[in-house]
C-alpha cells in the first residue's frame, strides 16, 4: 500500500456538498478528486488550468469606453425600442 498522510482544509460547506455530488456522479469521492487534482499539478507543474483575473482585453475595454462616450452624446441619435432602430437600418 502506498504510504499516505492526513490534511484537514478548510472550504465553503456547500461547495463541499456540490462537490461531492459531483464527483460522486464521475464515480470518486471528493478523496479520489483532490488527488487527481494534485497529481495533474505535478504533471503539468501547477494548476492544471488557467489560474488568472477575468479582465476584458484591451479591445473590449476600448469598445466599452466607446460605448461611455456615445451614451454621454446629447448629438447622438436614440431610439425608443429595438424595432425603430432596427426600422432605420433597413432604410
Amino acid at each position: 500500500m502506498a504510504n499516505t498522510t492526513n490534511f484537514s482544509v478548510r472550504m465553503d460547506s456547500d461547495i463541499k456538498k456540490q462537490c461531492e455530488s459531483l464527483y460522486g456522479e464521475l464515480g470518486m469521492n471528493l478523496t479520489t478528486a483532490i488527488n487527481v487534482f494534485l497529481r495533474q499539478s505535478l504533471r503539468v507543474g501547477g494548476f492544471p488550468f488557467d489560474v488568472k483575473l477575468d479582465r476584458p482585453n484591451r479591445e473590449t475595454i476600448e469598445a466599452m469606453l466607446e460605448a461611455e462616450r456615445i451614451a454621454r452624446d446629447p448629438d447622438v441619435k436614440r431610439y425608443s425600442d429595438v424595432e425603430e432602430a432596427l426600422q432605420e437600418l433597413k432604410r
